[in-house]
């Protein structure tokens, strides 16, 4: 199976604050797996390293086929061209409406063609099921749509790997369940490659699968973890 993501021996820096230490990782081609820990355990530190917002300085870091230690500000965009990154907080632009946003971001990373981008933004919202949600604005939609806009903005340049850093964090149970289903079901169908960071317990009982766990500054399979 084609890796995606492999971090050996890495060593996770917040500035000069190291956060994990040995961190040994391997995620393939549409593999599901769930990223937990406590608050502050170095989840986000994680993912942030892993989309180049944090340095890398020791090990093996390989994202998408960039080595994330040679990375500079002409290759760290072309990497997160093929990276879908999901926050809690949405980060939608809120004076545009969803197609805005959506061009927005093919305009960033060189779509040009306007027929290219309305057939683009028309297949991604097809697949977060809000096809007629074109020219409403972020303040219309309830927070489970505003989420799945924020997945359909990730799934514009097809990435190999999608970051969820607490996705359903903001929303009820139910919406929550909503949208981790949307994102498994996207990981099977599109064959992507999704590492879903949260602290809800009840979604890892809900909906098993692999378990990687930050704890007292080092990474974990669950199954080792537990022994």
């Amino acid at each position: 199976m084609q890796t995606i993501l492999q971090l050996k021996n890495a060593d996770i820096y917040q500035q000069d604050h190291l956060v994990l230490k040995d961190v040994e990782l391997r995620i393939t081609k549409g593999e599901f797996c769930y990223l937990i820990g406590k608050t502050g355990s170095g989840k986000s530190s994680l993912l942030k390293t892993i989309y180049a917002a944090l340095s890398f300085s020791k090990g093996v870091g390989e994202v998408a086929g960039f080595r994330l230690a040679d990375l500079d500000r002409r290759t760290i965009p072309q990497l997160r061209r093929k990276l879908g990154i999901v926050f809690q907080d949405f980060n939608l632009l809120m004076d545009r409406t969803v197609e805005e946003n959506l061009k927005f971001v093919l305009r960033a990373t060189n779509w040009t063609d306007p027929a290219a981008m309305r057939t683009r933004i028309n297949e991604v919202l097809q697949k977060v099921d809000l096809i007629s949600m074109h020219d409403k604005m972020p303040h219309a939609l309830s927070g489970g749509e505003r989420q799945r806009i924020v997945i359909a903005r990730a799934l514009l340049n097809e990435p190999q790997l999608i970051l969820a850093d607490e996705p359903t964090g903001n929303l009820d149970p139910e919406t929550a369940d909503d949208i981790l289903l949307l994102l498994r079901r996207l990981s099977q169908e599109q064959d992507t490659a999704v590492l879903f960071a949260t602290h809800d317990y009840r979604i890892l009982e809900n909906f098993p699968a692999r378990i990687v766990r930050c704890h007292d500054g080092r990474i974990f399979e669950e199954e080792d973890f537990l022994v």
